[in-house]
This record gives structure tokens, C-alpha cells and sequence, in this order.
């Protein structure tokens, strides 16, 4: 069993990050990062103790961010959650389809813990 979360460079993502490590320790399993930033990912702020592993999306600037979750999804048959961090949204915004996140939520096999951080 594993925890999954996806990362983007954001406060979103810092926090889903968080969240993620605390329900992994909670549940005494690793955890699977998904760096969607194109850049390294700073994991440092992470209990020294939990079991992680980093997978750093590749590819160009206009690569889907949600198949590299996806991809990393399938390629870890035990990950049985996954994290994710949703950005507050107006309702206009919230009528707009096609969000990394709104894709992750509908196309994700396995449940999605999704966290709003704080304002």
C-alpha cells in the first residue's frame, strides 16, 4: 500500500505535499511524489522517517501533467490513494472544464484525497 501525491509548483501543491506525508505516516506506508514542476523538487521539509520516493514528470513544457500522474499511477500497482491540491475557484472558474485537477479526480483509478490549502 502507498500514498501518491501530485505536486505543483504552488501553495496547492506544497500543501497536498503535507497532507499527503502526514496520511502516509498515519497509515505507516511510503509515499509516491509526483513532481509535476519541471525542476527539482525541494521534499525536505518531509518527516526523515517516511518512506518516499520522487518521480519527476519529463518532457517539454506543453507535456500533460496528467498522464505523467497517470502513467506513474499505473506503473505502482499498491498505490491505493492519491493527493491532490485544488485551488479556490470562483464560479465561472468552476464551470471551465479541463483542470489538471478536475482530469485527476474523474480519470484516477483509485480514490483522490483532494485538499484546499488555507487562504
Amino acid at each position: 500500500m502507498s500514498i501518491l501525491v501530485a505536486v505543483a509548483d504552488s501553495k496547492e501543491g506544497r500543501h497536498a505535499l503535507s497532507v499527503a506525508a502526514e496520511e502516509a505516516q498515519q497509515l505507516r506506508t511510503d509515499l509516491v511524489v509526483v513532481n509535476l514542476t519541471l525542476s527539482p523538487l525541494d521534499v525536505s521539509a518531509l518527516p526523515v522517517d517516511l518512506p518516499h520516493e520522487v518521480v519527476d514528470r519529463v518532457g517539454s513544457d506543453d507535456s500533460d501533467p496528467v498522464e505523467a500522474v497517470l502513467d506513474a499511477l499505473e506503473e505502482r500497482p499498491g498505490v491505493t490513494r492519491m493527493v491532490i491540491g485544488l485551488r479556490r475557484r470562483s464560479p465561472i472558474g468552476k464551470a471551465v472544464l479541463g483542470s489538471v485537477s478536475q482530469r485527476l479526480l474523474l480519470e484516477s483509478p483509485v480514490p483522490v484525497l483532494a485538499v484546499k490549502a488555507d487562504r
